[in-house]
């Protein structure tokens, strides 16, 4: 056995601040990165296009961040509990590292993976990344058990929050070039197009891949939007929003390196606003911490509601409706202007993401999980916990201990897209309408038919009332 070290990447597609790569290489310079191309993962039926593609454009950088390092980034493809154990008893490697992840079937490849190296006598050894906390380093107060609502958990993160970023990698030594004859032989594939893996993307990226990319753009947001962020975030028109999403669903970016940043911004901040607007992303940054810490704690939430009673909710899940919302073509411009940018970009505003799940789970009263697998099928940011977490808390079936909320979509418009930016962008069709049509939804049958623009679906008040008397229902 060498001391080569193998580093096997996941969430983490990136050598800075990387808490996990950092020990490998504390362990041994002497490290090449690895990256498997999980068939379980890729032949699901909830795999975006969009996402691929971002993903094969971290992995491309990736690759070429370790070439400056000395060292190289293997790519395989096949089941990582098989292939790993194999590729590192033919390297010979001590050890695999690698960071944890929350989700259901990422803790079960994992156990598999660990009994597998260990048949073979080879050390694993795993840490926490994606988080500023690891699961159980938050919980509560009086019972040190999980949190199930948000504002008690944040209010401890920002109390317990002293996550630090992880050092640097330096030169690393290269592989021997029996090493490399080694892996040669093994099946190592070069890295494959979104074509050749049986996806399609000719479309532009909405957010370019890779770490260099991510910081970019950190800095950008940090620069001047997060000043402001309390207002903009909310209107879809604006340029508001970080736009990291993304890179920190696949880990382009470190989550102590972006938390570093607000903390960096609030001490050059001069005012209380500018402080308050700080804190507010501090906070949606920590709810996507609260749904990855739910997640594991509770996997459950992955197939179905958290509220029992949900279980057994009188859907309605008609197929026409569904279809029309996917489409864009329910007649509700903000809805449909929405799901029009999903399709067209594999991304959606946050704000937009929550007026389209309350209508699609209160409007046409469609159960929340047909809209989560759809989210899913198209996002580039797709990540379960958040996904997952925002559908519960727009369906009222999750962890919210005020639950029910209804959106009304032209009550939406009005106030967050006023002048019809945002609608005209995304349904042309409907620019030349005044700003009254627009952003109420009030557009009369003679305009519908002159732009080919459906009359509404449903009525939302109507569906309002319907939606409540069945919620009350199963409280009963």
């Amino acid at each position: 056995m060498t001391n080569l070290v193998i580093f096997w990447h996941r969430r983490d597609l990136r050598v800075s601040d990387n808490i996990g790569l950092s020990n490998a290489y504390k362990y041994s310079s002497k490290l090449i990165g690895l990256f498997c191309l999980d068939t379980q993962i890729l032949n699901r039926d909830d795999m975006a296009s969009a996402r691929v593609a971002y993903l094969l454009g971290c992995l491309k950088e990736l690759q070429e961040s370790y070439q400056k390092l000395g060292s190289q980034l293997l790519i395989i493809q096949g089941n990582p509990a098989q292939i790993i154990p194999k590729l590192a008893e033919t390297l010979q490697a001590k050890a695999v590292f690698w960071n944890e992840d929350v989700e259901p079937y990422s803790k079960i490849r994992d156990r598999q993976v660990i009994d597998a190296l260990k048949e073979k006598g080879i050390q694993s050894q795993t840490y926490w990344d994606q988080l500023l906390h690891a699961p159980g380093d938050i919980l509560t107060k009086s019972s040190q058990e999980p949190y199930k609502v948000y504002t008690p958990f944040w209010k401890n993160l920002i109390t317990e929050n002293k996550a630090s970023i992880a050092h640097s990698l330096n030169q690393l030594q290269p592989l021997t070039a029996a090493e490399i004859n080694l892996v040669k032989e093994i099946g190592i594939i070069n890295l494959p197009t979104a074509k050749d893996l049986g996806y399609c993307w000719d479309s532009p990226l909405i957010f370019s891949p890779g770490e260099k990319a991510a910081k970019e753009q950190l800095s950008f947001f940090c620069d001047q939007a997060i000043y402001e962020y309390q207002e903009q975030r909310n209107l879809p028109a604006s340029e508001g929003t970080s736009k990291l999403s993304a890179a920190l669903k696949f880990g382009a970016i470190g989550i102590r390196e972006v938390w570093q940043a607000t903390v960096n911004a609030m001490k050059n901040s001069r005012s209380d606003e500018a402080r308050e607007n700080i804190q507010t992303w501090q906070k949606e940054l920590a709810w996507r911490e609260f749904y990855q810490h739910c997640l594991y704690f509770f996997p459950e939430l992955a197939e179905g509601p958290y509220r029992p009673e949900f279980k057994e909710f009188p859907w309605d899940n008609n197929e026409e409706d569904f279809q029309a919302w996917c489409e864009g073509k329910t007649g509700y411009p903000i809805v449909d202007a929405a799901m029009r940018q999903l399709n067209e970009t594999g991304w959606m505003h946050n704000r937009c993401r929550m007026i389209v799940a309350s209508f699609l789970t209160k409007d046409l009263i469609i159960n929340w999980q047909w809209g989560e697998k759809y989210f899913m099928q198209k996002l580039i940011d797709g990540d379960l916990s958040a996904n997952n977490g925002g559908w519960q808390w727009s369906a009222s079936s999750g962890m919210d201990p005020k639950p029910l909320r209804i959106f009304n979509p032209a009550t939406q418009a009005q106030k967050f897209d006023p002048e019809g930016e945002y609608i005209r962008q995304w349904l042309p069709e409907l620019s030349s309408l005044d700003n009254e049509y627009l952003v109420t939804g009030k557009i009369s049958p003679l305009d519908c038919q002159s732009c080919a623009y459906p009359q509404p679906i449903v009525d939302h008040q109507k569906q309002q009332r319907e939606f409540k008397e069945r919620y009350k229902q199963i409280k009963s």
